[in-house]
């Protein structure tokens, strides 16, 4: 016990005799304090004593796919950095290969009371996904917000990057160059950010599906991502969009193990404009996601749910920006 008061006390940044007043239900505290001292109880892992445990913490969770990709860190600084500025605590949980599961993650974060979750990334965005775990939360009644596109029977409010736009700059961009043999590095098959931008793609470029060669699938890896353009480029293809920045390096590592430069041969446009694309070798074209405005938009419908102001089940679509780099060039030829 002599323990727990001193961990709980030094995080909450309050006195022992302070932390055991909240835990005793007594007078004398106050509401900012005593809620400093449960969330630190719950970020700590201690159970709460049995008469408080049916209230929830300021505690919210944001559960990211990774944390190699820098578009992830970049959102969970601007989510992590507004959730304080309105008073609640992040708890960060991003997965691992071989380590715990999204459904792991959503079992801890219910046992810790928390007041709401984030997801970005998850297998919301995966049709052939197992979905149980959200429905879980739903049962519940915790509020929930997804970043970027998800399946539509989940029913939680959205804030994404309009793809089809996002498709539309980078296909124009192409074709100004001269580009006509353009092609696609996309993420799976079920996966529902890729889908539109294919159908964007199919739309912008009026493909049929004699067209089908110009798209390739892929995990969103650069291992993957250079298997999948491989094929584009021994198809002639001249221009590849991909659905994520790694997608991207891996497809310039492609051209050039073929022999081909980048963006001389081949011109490459990515997806998302995460850090340190301006270092790569070439700088990379790439569709900026307003990645600061949406993290910000996810927390205030989020927090709108936790205060019990309603919920919006629409979507909320933010318009991209193209980013010009080193990585496109006139088509050959031209």
């Amino acid at each position: 016990m002599t323990k727990r008061l001193t961990e709980v006390a030094k995080k909450a940044g309050v006195s022992e005799a302070t932390v055991s007043r909240v835990l005793n239900g007594r007078d004398g505290v106050s509401e900012a304090t005593r809620t400093a001292v449960l969330t630190a109880l719950d970020v700590l892992g201690y159970e709460r004593p049995t008469k408080l445990r049916g209230e929830r913490a300021r505690l919210v969770g944001l559960v990211l796919p990774e944390l190699q990709n820098p578009i992830f860190p970049a959102l969970a600084e601007v989510v992590t950095g507004t959730l304080a500025q309105r008073g609640y605590t992040p708890a960060l949980c991003a997965r691992t290969i071989g380590g715990v599961s999204e459904m792991d993650y959503v079992e801890m974060l219910l046992d810790h009371q928390v007041s709401g979750v984030i997801f970005a990334g998850g297998s919301y965005a995966l049709a052939d996904a197992r979905h149980d775990h959200y429905r879980r939360l739903t049962d519940r009644g915790l509020p929930v917000v997804l970043v970027n596109a998800g399946v539509d029977e989940l029913g939680f409010p959205r804030v994404s990057t309009d793809d089809a736009v996002a498709v539309e700059q980078a296909y124009g961009h192409l074709r100004s160059l001269g580009h006509e043999r353009i092609g696609m590095v996309l993420g799976p098959e079920g996966h529902v950010p890729s889908r539109r931008k294919l159908d964007a793609m199919i739309r912008a470029a009026g493909w049929d599906e004699g067209d089908a060669e110009r798209v390739e699938r892929s995990s969103f890896s650069m291992e993957g991502a250079r298997v999948a353009a491989t094929k584009l480029v021994e198809r002639g293809v001249t221009g590849i969009i991909c659905a994520s920045d790694v997608l991207a390096l891996g497809t310039i590592r492609a051209a050039r193990r073929l022999g081909r430069s980048v963006p001389a041969d081949v011109s490459v446009v990515g997806f998302d404009d995460s850090a340190f694309m301006t270092c790569t070798d070439p700088p990379l074209t790439t569709v900026r996601q307003p990645i600061e405005t949406m993290g910000q938009a996810a927390v205030d419908l989020l927090v709108t749910q936790i205060e019990g102001a309603g919920v919006l089940h629409d979507e909320l679509l933010f318009e991209p920006e193209l980013v010009v780099r080193g990585s496109t060039a006139p088509a050959p030829g031209r």
